[in-house]
């Protein structure tokens, strides 16, 4: 059977390039999907979340903070706004940013800043999804097959 390649970038960086993934599971704008292969082609909108990769029984989770997703032949491209594996973000500075928004929410902002808060509220909370999926696990460290 047929694999998944994957790249997901940044405009500074690709930040995770993976060939023979068994399956990508995506946050959408109209929620959660998954890609396996020999998906049809398409292509959408990301919303803040978790992208999780599957390979040979591991998993390897990423935050990102919105962006696109391409699939094409057997081939998935994720162009985010950022993207962070979960050996790279600090949670408690993801836990900061979390109640500084949320507080920010509570003194209901402007509209300009409110889609600002808003935003930087939803980044801090796929950031911490991702950690604590991490935390959660035996040994705290990824699992085989992820890289």
């Amino acid at each position: 059977m047929p694999k998944l390649d994957i790249d997901i970038v940044t405009a500074e960086q690709v930040v995770y390039s993976e060939k023979e993934v068994d399956e990508i599971i995506a946050p959408g704008t109209e929620g959660e999907f998954a890609v396996l292969p020999r998906h049809a082609a398409f292509m959408t909108m990301l919303v803040p979340g978790v992208v999780v990769i599957r390979k040979g029984g591991g998993e390897t989770e990423m935050a990102i903070s919105g962006g696109f997703v391409e699939v094409r032949e057997n081939r998935v491209v994720v162009v985010a706004d950022t993207a962070e594996r979960a050996e790279d973000i600090d949670a408690e500075r993801a836990e900061a940013a979390r109640r500084r928004a949320e507080e920010q929410l509570k003194v209901r902002p402007a509209a300009m800043d409110l889609a600002r808060t808003t935003a930087a509220l939803q980044r801090s909370m796929a950031r911490l999804k991702v950690t604590e999926r991490r935390r959660r696990r035996p040994g705290g460290a990824p699992r085989p097959g992820g890289s």
